[in-house]
């Protein structure tokens, strides 16, 4: 049976801690000693893969792969995997990895064997830590108009007693989830045969997510696999992290572009301006509360909201049209969002 495993890990401008996670899977080559890696520059234009090249010469089992745009987490990945899966001897399972992830003993082997144990998972992802050991919110239910009200007004608990669980999951073990993140995720090289790779429309955030919302509509169910144990720096190449989505100012464009896609792919245009709208009752109940002394301690998330009113509401005919990669397109189109139409 062919259970071999390519591991992908996209670099944008953080060549040192790529050449770290590299390090890290050396490790797991004693077990797994096909192992192969696939370093992608994601166009970083700031020397990194110069870097890189250097750093990875003393590995004859990593190739790196230098694109020369930066078209997303999304597009970079799907490079790679467009090369794997065209290959005269393509692995059964792709590893998708972030640069700031580094792999703990055996995560990876957890990973595969979770793959070979239940033929129709498509997708198993990682037990996240942070630097401090603890851990990190990893699997999800997906997003969904009701969910994004009580992610507005910061009332989950209130959720819950109403009979919405809220999206992030805490399982206590393994288990069957809607969606897990991209930071540490293993993919089966049969599904995305049958369902595409990420769609280009994306440049950063949700692509997973849309992934595996496509990837369970068509049948394969998505799994946590826990005995897989990655460190994970968030927000390293993005700059990006969870306090900074509450400060004003600190949200690209991009991603309430890509929230607004993701609802308008999976719910139609009405049911991504419902979500939107849903967040922005949701967030005036919490200014609401907090304003007679109540949840005082919870940020108003006043850049989200402004980012809401601008750029999620309205989608439009581009946020409309799948721009899905197959396996067998050509590598080096560049990315749907680069010229929508």
């Amino acid at each position: 049976m062919n259970d071999s495993v390519a591991i992908v890990i996209v670099n944008y401008r953080t060549p040192e801690m790529t050449l770290a996670s590299v390090r890290t899977l050396a490790i797991e080559r004693v077990t797994m000693p096909d192992l192969r890696v696939v370093v992608v520059d994601g166009g970083s234009g700031d020397g990194s893969a110069d870097a890189l090249r250097a750093g990875l010469a003393a590995y004859d089992w990593v190739e790196l792969l230098a694109l020369d745009f930066n078209g997303g987490f999304g597009w970079a990945n799907n490079q790679a995997m467009l090369r794997l899966l065209q290959n005269n001897d393509p692995p059964a399972f792709i590893h998708l990895l972030n640069p700031d992830a580094v792999i703990m003993p055996g995560a990876v082997v957890a990973l595969r064997d979770t793959m070979t144990a239940y033929p129709r998972c498509a997708a198993a992802g990682s037990q996240l830590l942070g630097g401090d050991g603890s851990k990190a919110g990893c699997a999800f239910r997906f997003p969904s108009v009701a969910r994004e009200f009580f992610r507005g007004c910061q009332m989950n608990r209130v959720g819950k007693a109403l009979g919405l669980p809220e999206g992030i999951l805490r399982p206590d073990g393994p288990a069957e989830v809607d969606w897990v993140t991209g930071a540490s995720v293993m993919l089966r090289a049969e599904a995305l045969r049958a369902v595409g790779l990420f769609d280009t429309g994306f440049f950063l955030y949700f692509e997973e997510v849309e992934l595996m919302h496509r990837l369970t509509r068509a049948g394969w169910t998505v799994r946590f696999a826990p005995d897989s144990r990655v460190l994970h720096i968030g927000g390293a190449a993005t700059g990006m992290t969870g306090a900074e989505l509450h400060e004003r100012d600190a949200i690209p464009e991009y991603m309430f572009a890509s929230r607004r896609r993701f609802f308008t792919q999976v719910c139609g245009a009405t049911g991504a301006r419902n979500a939107t709208l849903a967040w922005l009752a949701g967030n005036r109940v919490l200014r609401t509360v907090k304003r007679v002394g109540i949840l005082k301690d919870r940020p108003s998330a006043d850049a989200e909201r402004t980012g809401m009113h601008r750029h999620g509401i309205s989608a439009n005919a581009f946020d409309k049209t799948p721009a899905v990669t197959n396996w067998n397109d050509p590598p080096g189109v560049l990315p749907a969002w680069h010229h929508p139409s």
